[in-house]
């Protein structure tokens, strides 16, 4: 079943709360700013090696951007509310069930996000602040579905690098798209198209990414328990961490 335009609006609503519970409180704002470009930094250890390959590095770019980053995405967020109905109506169904699952992961990403910095003492952060916040607030299984929908959209992306029809479909779709505003999520998913598609072929990319976020949250979510060797749980994590 098509994703439904009150389904992608539901998530988009989500992150505009979060969003306004920290514009309301400044410190929580730009600790969490700080949690981001921490994050970013993270993610650039832990695929330092994709990031200088040639055949992953454009792809582990565009995540790293476009999903990690510290930017602030509320001119796209803003089109995406606005257009959504637009955009269920002019786009293909499997480019809107991506884009639905972008928001959810979007909304997921911003309450974990809150939650941590909410944890947070400063805007420095270090390794030992990350671990003591992520253990803090656990949530391990919004955690795991966050990296599931992470693998989804990377899925995503990569079925859609198999249908030629579908990317002439979504370059037809430039025109009518900047006359929606949707101009920022046309480059958007024809950016994530075209970095999947010099992959031929995402499944080993794909497969590292789960990978690796699965063993870092186990690690962190293990150190918070009793029992193990806490000291090499420990510098696994930091061999993570920037």
């Amino acid at each position: 079943m098509p994703a439904s335009a009150a389904t992608i609006l539901g998530h988009l609503k989500v992150v505009d709360a979060e969003c306004q519970v920290r514009a309301a409180d400044p410190e929580l704002n730009a600790r969490v700013v700080a949690l981001k470009a921490f994050q970013q930094r993270r993610f650039s250890r832990t695929y330092a090696d994709l990031l200088a390959s040639t055949r992953y590095g454009a792809a582990s770019r565009f995540f790293l951007e476009e999903l990690y980053g510290p930017d602030d995405f509320t001119r796209r967020d803003t089109q995406f509310a606005r257009m959504v109905p637009a955009m269920v109506r002019l786009f293909p169904n499997q480019i809107v069930a991506t884009v639905s699952d972008l928001a959810e992961l979007h909304a997921s990403s911003e309450r974990l996000d809150s939650a941590m910095g909410a944890q947070l003492e400063r805007e420095q952060i270090t390794a030992s602040d990350y671990i003591g916040a992520w253990q803090r607030v656990g949530r391990a299984p919004e955690r795991e579905r966050q990296i599931g929908l992470t693998l989804r959209v990377a899925t995503d992306l990569d079925e859609l690098t198999r249908k030629p029809l579908l990317r002439n479909s979504l370059r037809l779709m430039r025109g009518p798209a900047r006359a929606a505003g949707l101009a920022e999520l046309q480059r958007f998913l024809e950016t994530g198209f075209d970095t999947f598609r010099a992959m031929n072929g995402a499944e080993d990319f794909i497969a590292l990414v789960a990978s690796r976020e699965r063993t870092l949250a186990r690690v962190l979510f293990a150190s918070a328990a009793e029992g193990g060797d806490q000291g090499l749980l420990m510098k696994t994590a930091l061999d993570h961490l920037p």
